[in-house]
């Protein structure tokens, strides 16, 4: 019986060792092609100051950071939190080390942050994001928007074999639409309602229109930059059909024209659309907006979204960072793969082969063995237990590939034979090794 209640707190992640070998290889998976993308690995530290963090937040994140209480005074006694996403603290970084770095800093950052929000299906309150960032000195080509999306692209495709769209926008659109009808007081409110369009019956969002006080021709140009949505020259011709001559609105227009012709270039036309449903949440956002999702598994959301930043670090300076990122967020991602099938949860075995003395006499020649097979790349566990040898091999079973039974004459002659855990196929360890 239990003294204690042992389960992790709500919201938080934790996997049986199988699973996690599973999770791990996803991570280092996306982690490898965003090297092959030219990212640079960084760390910045879980722990902030709260002045930092909050410098650019918006809506509930003051009351979502999990504040950190010190129980003594120490030298640096500023009020502290744990660090919500990757890019606050990035900008931080930057500033700090910007005579250290090279521009335009192509940066990955992969690890865990925290959020107090409500933890329910499908949503954590610790979680790994994997990042990619590139950031600019008083300049960045919007060439740079389209490689983040691509490199998050190529990552996310080594395991997720359906089919995805990543849904494109720029935030100038909307923002120069808006100041050419009159309407940049109710930006905010607008915005809102356009990122809830989807989640709500045509009827409501028409509603929340009204209750804005827009005129029914207001409502008219903004139900029809909603209905936008396509490749390159569709959403190109649909935009400019509004007859907009805000040059806000233009610039947006020609971003995202470049953005999405990027894309098409790079083998993504038909994946990559614009979409002008697409406004993402978070206050820093300035230019381009994406999101990508799964048409046939629309319940899942988002598993990878993103966009331009052009202010964010003007909270730590008077120089300009421009950046564009892109988030993956794996612990979302892999429990809703998960629970929908896309990932096989039973695939992986985290070690490579179970090393079975037959007696205590084996363990110098085992033990030799082991080292020089872990030499060559193989993880490799001893059973030391004084188990008979079908419990062994059922111990084996369960965390490896492979297993084999090292006895007098394998030590003796030197032959040994590994055995396929899953086919009972037998292979001779230099056979194996190969």
């Amino acid at each position: 019986m239990k003294k204690f209640n042992t389960s992790p707190i709500s919201g938080m992640q934790e996997l049986t060792p199988a699973k996690q070998a599973i999770f791990d290889k996803l991570k280092n998976e996306i982690a490898g092609v965003y090297h092959a993308h030219g990212f640079l690995s960084i760390e910045t530290p879980i722990i902030d100051r709260t002045e930092i963090l909050l410098a650019k937040a918006g809506g509930d994140t003051e009351k979502q950071i999990y504040k950190v209480v010190k129980t003594a005074e120490t030298a640096d006694d500023a009020d502290q939190a744990l660090r919500f996403d990757h890019t606050v603290p990035l900008a931080r970084y930057v500033v700090e080390h910007e005579n250290d770095l090279t521009f335009p800093f192509k940066v990955t950052q992969i690890g865990r942050n925290f959020r107090g929000e409500r933890a329910q299906r499908g949503r954590f309150r610790e979680f790994y994001q994997l990042d990619v960032d590139v950031i600019g000195r008083d300049n960045l080509s919007v060439a740079y928007d389209a490689e983040v999306i691509k490199t998050a692209y190529d990552a996310y495709s080594k395991f997720i074999k359906a089919e995805a769209k990543i849904r494109v926008s720029n935030r100038k659109i909307l923002t120069g639409l808006l100041q050419e009808l009159g309407l940049s007081a109710k930006s905010e409110d607008i915005f809102g309602v356009i990122d809830h369009a989807e989640k709500v019956p045509k009827e409501k969002t028409l509603a929340a229109f009204e209750e804005l006080c827009l005129s029914n021709n207001e409502i008219e140009t903004l139900t029809k930059f909603m209905a936008i949505n396509g490749d390159k020259e569709q959403v190109v011709a649909g935009l400019k059909a509004l007859n907009i001559t805000n040059e806000i609105f233009t610039l947006g227009v020609e971003e995202l024209e470049t953005v999405l012709g990027l894309l098409e270039m790079q083998g993504l036309k038909g994946t990559a659309i614009g979409d002008m449903l697409i406004v993402r949440g978070l206050d820093y956002y300035t230019g381009t907006v994406f999101e990508t999702f799964l048409p046939e598994y629309r319940e899942i959301g988002s598993i990878c979204s993103g966009g331009r930043y052009e202010n964010l670090a003007s909270n730590y300076t008077d120089q300009k960072f421009p950046g564009v990122g892109a988030s993956i967020g794996l612990t979302r991602l892999f429990s809703v793969l998960g629970e929908n099938n896309l990932i096989d949860l039973e695939a992986e075995k985290p070690i490579d082969l179970v090393l079975i003395p037959f007696s205590t006499q084996e363990y110098s020649y085992t033990i030799e063995l082991a080292n020089k097979l872990r030499g060559c790349g193989k993880s490799v566990d001893i059973n030391f237990t004084d188990k008979k040898v079908g419990d062994k091999f059922t111990y084996a079973a369960k965390i490896a590939k492979f297993a084999s039974v090292i006895g007098g004459n394998e030590v003796e002659t030197g032959n040994i034979e590994v055995k396929n855990l899953e086919t009972s196929e037998k292979l001779k360890l230099e056979d194996y090794i190969r």
